[in-house]
């Protein structure tokens, strides 16, 4: 795939998913809750992309080589990456060159309705 010519470096934020259900499911193909079968999808070398609100970028370049190494890591996260954006077909795609987490606290927190033991 060419790089478009003169395409400048950007920068979007959204969650890291498995293209495949987050297609073919919509919001119950993404978020915490698909971690654990988004994480194994990727590591079988299966697209992965970042979603923002409107749109869905597919990672190429490093970050999507040796299935997907790089961004296992980051899988069901909010993230910030940067890379250059192409333009092809079904959707556009993005060669990652950075990413980071957006928050201080990369794992969800669990809150329980549940009283605490002996607060009765």
């Amino acid at each position: 795939m060419a790089q478009l010519q003169g395409a400048a470096e950007v920068t979007i934020t959204g969650e890291v998913v498995d293209i495949g259900a987050a297609t073919t499911r919509g919001a119950d193909g993404r978020g915490p809750a698909q971690a654990a079968a988004a994480l194994l999808s990727a590591k079988a070398g299966n697209p992965v992309g970042i979603l923002t609100g409107d749109r869905l970028y597919e990672v190429t370049g490093l970050f999507a080589a040796n299935r997907n190494a790089r961004l296992l890591d980051f899988i069901a996260r909010e993230v910030v990456v940067t890379g250059t954006v192409t333009e092809t077909g079904d959707r556009p795609r993005i060669n990652v060159t950075t990413i980071r987490l957006t928050t201080l606290f990369p794992q969800p927190v669990a809150h329980s309705l549940q009283p605490a033991a002996g607060s009765r």
